[in-house]
């Protein structure tokens, strides 16, 4: 059931709350709509916020890549897809985010505020 502006009005009751930001319970923004009503997509693959929350943390540790839980969600997923495409594809991952707002999510929850005497 939607409400104003097409956010939910009520609670699915399989919703859980995860660490993914901005995306709620039966919500899903008019642009991925569009996209599924528009049958663009091969499929729909589901990733975890822990794979997401995993992945980010990779990407910033072994390629400077400072993105958000959402962006390690992607890049999981795409690599995923990696594991079993036929050899030559092209996969395409999107990160048009930045870490930098999710300093005080459960991102950084194991990342130290203040450097070491080492550091």
């Amino acid at each position: 059931v939607l409400g104003a502006f097409g956010a939910p009005a009520a609670k699915h009751e399989k919703w859980q709350p995860h660490p993914i930001q901005g995306w709620a319970p039966n919500f899903i923004p008019l642009v991925a709509e569009k996209g599924l009503d528009g049958k663009v997509h091969d499929e729909v693959k589901l990733v975890g916020g822990d794979a997401g929350i995993q992945t980010a943390l990779e990407l910033a540790k072994k390629e400077g890549i400072f993105c958000g839980i959402s962006g390690g969600a992607t890049v999981a997923t795409a690599l995923e897809v990696c594991r079993s495409a036929p050899k030559g594809s092209v996969v395409l991952a999107m990160v048009p985010d930045t870490a930098e707002r999710y300093l005080s999510t459960p991102l950084f929850a194991g990342v130290a505020a203040e450097m070491s005497e080492e550091e």
